[in-house]
């Protein structure tokens, strides 16, 4: 569990529409935002909640199981958020999850797909791509993908787009061809949606077609350490 850092709401509030805004000018209306909230208390949900957005992203099952029970007790009246479950994905983790996640953007081998298709048929499933060939990011390689759409449609999972992460240089030119790349694979697979573009690069990922931009520390400011 991560050490939380309070959050200041009327300033996450600010960050929020401000981010919004830009996101609107740039990309229209087909973009839209995940709060990424992980090593955030629950308060964190709650604000950028109130301040209309309408889907958080966790990466780590523990934390999210932990937080959304603290959030949901708190908030019972109130709006509750589009749950993304982002992070690396074991399949010994997904029982825990079903009630919690509505949309799973990290899934990216067979084993996953099999355990998600027996605990929750029908789930609505981003596709990860590693389209850097860097060994430390997940997801599928490009030349696997087929294979794993195969498998998620013939689970009975619903497939509605493809998930990467730029390099983690950040390199400006990089950063664009595995976008484009990950896009081309997209439309390939008439799949509608792509989660591309973080805090740091989101703006390239607009101009490549992202539809969902997952965004974390531009919201809520420094991430707290996180120790387990």
């Amino acid at each position: 569990m991560s050490d939380e850092r309070p959050v200041e709401a009327s300033a996450v509030a600010d960050r929020y529409r401000g981010l919004a805004d830009e996101v609107r000018a740039l990309g229209g209306d087909r973009v839209r935002i995940v709060a990424v909230t992980k090593t955030f208390p629950p308060e964190a949900i709650a604000a950028v909640v109130a301040a209309g957005c309408e889907r958080i992203g966790e990466n780590y099952a523990r934390e999210l199981i932990d937080k959304w029970e603290r959030f949901t007790s708190a908030h019972r009246a109130g709006p509750v958020p589009e749950v993304h479950f982002i992070g690396g994905l074991q399949s010994n983790k997904v029982r825990s999850l079903v009630g919690i996640v509505e949309v799973w953007q990290s899934i990216d081998r067979e084993s996953v797909v099999a355990e998600l298709s027996h605990r929750r048929p029908g789930a609505r499933i981003l596709l990860q791509v590693n389209a850097t060939g860097e060994s430390d990011k997940g997801g599928c390689r490009p030349d696997q993908l087929d294979a794993l759409m195969s498998a998620a449609t013939s689970g009975g999972l619903t497939v509605e787009g493809l998930m990467t992460v730029g390099p983690t240089d950040g390199d400006p030119e990089r950063t664009e061809n595995a976008f484009r790349t990950v896009a081309r694979l997209a439309s390939d697979l008439d799949l509608p949606e792509l989660s591309m573009g973080m805090s740091g690069d989101w703006r390239v990922a607009v101009a490549q077609g992202s539809t969902l931009i997952r965004v974390g520390s531009a919201i809520f400011g420094e991430r707290p350490p996180r120790t387990l």
